[in-house]
């Protein structure tokens, strides 16, 4: 590959041919230029996710680079943080709820793209790892957008024009959500934010298949339990192997995913007496259409 910048060779490689790549040979701790961020930016729009291998950062230089990606924004849980950096949010099997029990557990653990129930979700989730287990509890991503273009014609028309309305918990999922985002949302008293199902890429014009389920409230038109139902099945008749990469982190990864086309999920597959924890940061994306 072409040399992108002073001090490095960049290598971008395909990891799947529906989704993923990696990206080598850069140090985003040091300052690179333009033509490097851009390739890098293509890199995750492209691929649906990328993955930047070999980095060693403090927590404020993870921002630092983050910012290489666009504006970003503070998430919506802002239990957990690092300190003095309020747009680094921190994912960690030890944390618990207001009650003592694990913030996250499995059943909660849906297909989804991150924070539907706000005008202008984050285009780009990012994530790096501090503390792993031995073996497993990676990030599963599915490629959304060649999953709608696979889809017979006939779920195509079914789905045009069909629009979800998206809160911070689906009423659907009352039983098994955390008790602290469900009395976020009760006490938040606010509308729901009405999403396309099928959302176009602002930058590409492509289509991909778009929604949270555990913050969809219903599909205009059904019931919420109705709405689970159905989201079940889409996903059922969009999901092939081919389109999902699963990550498994290295200290070290930079993981970007394109919410605007992949939906992504977080395992439980490891030894929950290890620990497993992660910075989350979030770029700030476009109204969907």
């Amino acid at each position: 590959m072409e040399v992108l910048s002073k001090t490095t060779t960049m290598k971008i490689t395909k990891l799947k041919e529906h989704i993923g790549a990696e990206a080598t040979g850069v140090d985003l701790r040091a300052p690179i230029d333009e033509a490097t961020r851009r390739r890098l930016y293509d890199a995750v729009v492209d691929n649906v996710v990328l993955v930047i291998r070999g980095q060693q950062f403090s927590a404020a230089q993870y921002q630092a680079a983050a910012g290489l990606f666009g504006e970003l924004m503070e998430d919506q849980n802002r239990r957990y943080l690092v300190d003095g950096l309020p747009l680094v949010s921190v994912l960690s099997n030890r944390h618990k709820d207001s009650q003592g029990n694990p913030a996250k557990v499995a059943k909660n653990a849906t297909w989804h793209t991150d924070h539907t129930n706000q005008e202008r979700p984050p285009k780009f989730t990012m994530l790096y790892p501090v503390a792993l287990p031995d073996k497993g509890g990676g990030t599963s991503i599915f490629n959304a957008r060649a999953a709608y273009e696979a889809l017979p014609e006939a779920w195509k028309q079914r789905i045009t024009g069909m629009q979800t309305a998206c809160s911070l918990l689906s009423p659907a999922r009352y039983k098994i959500a955390n008790p602290d985002v469900l009395r976020d949302q009760q006490q938040a008293k606010v509308p729901p934010t009405i999403q396309p199902l099928v959302r176009t890429h602002p930058e590409r014009g492509t289509k991909a298949i778009w929604f949270h389920k555990g913050k969809t409230e219903n599909v205009l038109g059904m019931e919420p339990e109705e709405t689970q139902v159905f989201l079940n099945e889409l996903l059922e008749a969009a999901m092939r192997p081919e389109f999902v990469y699963v990550h498994e982190y290295k200290l070290g990864d930079m993981l970007i995913v394109d919410n605007r086309s992949a939906m992504h999920k977080a395992g439980f597959d490891y030894d929950h007496s290890q620990h497993r924890m992660l910075y989350r940061i979030l770029v700030r994306g476009d109204r969907p259409f």
